[in-house]
């Protein structure tokens, strides 16, 4: 029978997403579903289709008698002889069947095991298809929204833009492009049910992929994302190789990338900063865009740390409702206080904690020989101590200021800078003089020439013949005078 399939099969797998064979085989359960309606069972049915997919057949099998006594899977011989001369009993023959001969109750029932089969080959398809495409960007248009849920057209299907993961600074239009992160895919009795987010901070790290070739070839790679969406975004990255910057490949020249990156976050605030293993290094690129001056470990078990500003980087290290400061510390994975330096001098904390970033990450204290080992030096100062040959510590404290400021380049100010960090870091113990061997023999000689009065206690010598407090006679012999 002609049914015109072709056009219609191609429909569907344009508009569904479905495959070819996946259709053909839902037109042949839809006719086997009718047939088995009508006949009450369908082991005998038989769908043909033609090369092009244009006809379909349908086929009743049955088998030739003598005597019929089925005659759903059985026929008898003289009527199968009226259809084929040369077929014999045993033998199997094709009978067409007309569908419009079905009912139209037989006919609604397979239509409707169609329709349901299609969804659920459509609902698998799509599953499968964007199911793999978890965790990646995808592009769609907003459709519509309710209460607050906005619905994203992609193209096969709709997704959900929950309003849970939408910026609070962006707003929508109907027919806008939006840009979101296929965030998950599940399958529900109303459908299938496809998130997105603008809001995960996985969301910025595709943007950042897009954007930096270097991220793909992994010559940089990001070592984590913190985010308050619609607000700031902190992102520690870090080189694989040395000829990379990994901040300036994030920025891009002149700042392109990153103003990519912004527009698509209208308008979020984004640091890029260096990932450093050294956690003091760390904690002070984590409060970018503030300047610290010095980082103290507090309690190293507890992670608690305290940098040191100048006044007028506090409220920049801080930030708004405190959004600066809030960051670094999940960035860095350390609670951090912050202070001024007057704020600093005025807290009760014990010189053996302040001196505790010598002891970070080491069983034993470190011990600091070189003024090199000093935290918190500048590099111009160390460079030109070395030149003048004041490598060690020792060295540095043998010599006065007026010595050190004869040093070309060299400040009070730089004096007085190395003075403070040594104050913190170095204890300077001064060595009490050894007694010359004079002394000793003198301190010896005392010893062995003085006496006690036995009355009284006055101290005497061997020269004395009465005592000058009691005035007892005194008398010396040579034996009393070696059991003393």
């Amino acid at each position: 029978m002609a049914t015109g399939l072709s056009a219609a099969i191609r429909s569907l797998v344009h508009d569904k997403g479905v495959t070819e064979e996946l259709v053909l085989q839902t037109i042949e359960d839809f006719l086997l579903a009718a047939y088995k309606r009508k006949y009450g069972t369908s082991e005998n049915a038989v769908v043909k289709f033609d090369n092009d997919g244009d006809e379909v057949t349908l086929f009743s099998r049955k088998t030739i008698v003598d005597d019929v006594e089925d005659d759903v899977l059985e026929i008898d011989i003289e009527e199968a002889l009226l259809m084929n001369e040369e077929c014999e009993i045993g033998d199997e023959l094709l009978i067409e069947i007309d569908p419009q001969s079905f009912d139209r109750i037989a006919v609604q029932s397979a239509k409707q095991k169609a329709k349901q089969t299609l969804r659920e080959i459509q609902k698998d398809t799509l599953y499968s298809e964007f199911k793999g495409k978890e965790g990646e960007l995808v592009i769609g248009y907003y459709q519509r929204d309710k209460n607050g849920d906005i619905f994203i057209d992609l193209g096969k299907t709709e997704g959900i833009l929950p309003k849970r993961f939408q910026s609070p600074r962006e707003i929508y239009r109907r027919g806008d492009r939006v840009k979101t992160l296929l965030y998950s895919v599940e399958k529900s009795p109303a459908g299938l049910r496809i998130l997105l987010s603008r809001t995960h901070t996985d969301f910025v790290r595709k943007l950042f992929e897009l954007e930096v070739p270097e991220l793909y070839d992994r010559s940089i790679e990001i070592f984590k994302i913190v985010r308050e969406p619609g607000y700031r975004t902190k992102l520690a990255v870090y080189a694989n190789r040395d000829d990379v910057d990994p901040v300036g490949a994030c920025v891009g020249l002149k700042g392109i990338r990153i103003q990519t990156i912004v527009r698509e976050l209208e308008g979020e605030k984004i640091d890029v900063l260096k990932f450093d293993n050294d956690p003091f290094t760390f904690i002070k690129n984590a409060l970018s865009p503030a300047e610290v001056k010095q980082i103290y470990i507090l309690d190293e078990g507890k992670r608690s740390a305290l940098a040191v500003v100048a006044e007028n980087q506090l409220s920049l290290a801080i930030g708004k409702q405190g959004l600066n400061v809030r960051l670094a510390n999940r960035l860095a994975d350390w609670n951090i206080d912050v202070k001024t330096e007057e704020q600093f001098l005025e807290m009760d904390i014990a010189q053996e904690t302040k001196r505790g970033i010598d002891a970070l990450f080491s069983d034993e204290p470190e011990e600091l020989t070189d003024i090199s080992d000093l935290p918190g030096i500048d590099e111009r100062i160390i460079t030109i101590l070395d030149q003048n040959d004041v490598v060690k510590i020792e060295d540095y404290i043998n010599m006065s200021d007026d010595e050190l400021l004869s040093f070309p380049g060299l400040e009070a100010a730089d004096i007085e800078a190395v003075n403070s960090v040594m104050n913190d870091y170095v204890d300077i113990v001064e060595e009490e003089p050894e007694e010359s061997d004079s002394e000793a023999e003198d301190t010896i000689e005392e010893y062995e020439e003085t006496f006690e009065c036995p009355e009284c206690g006055h101290p005497i010598t061997d020269d004395m013949t009465s005592c000058p407090n009691c005035g007892v006679g005194l008398s010396f012999e040579e034996e009393s005078i070696e059991d003393e």
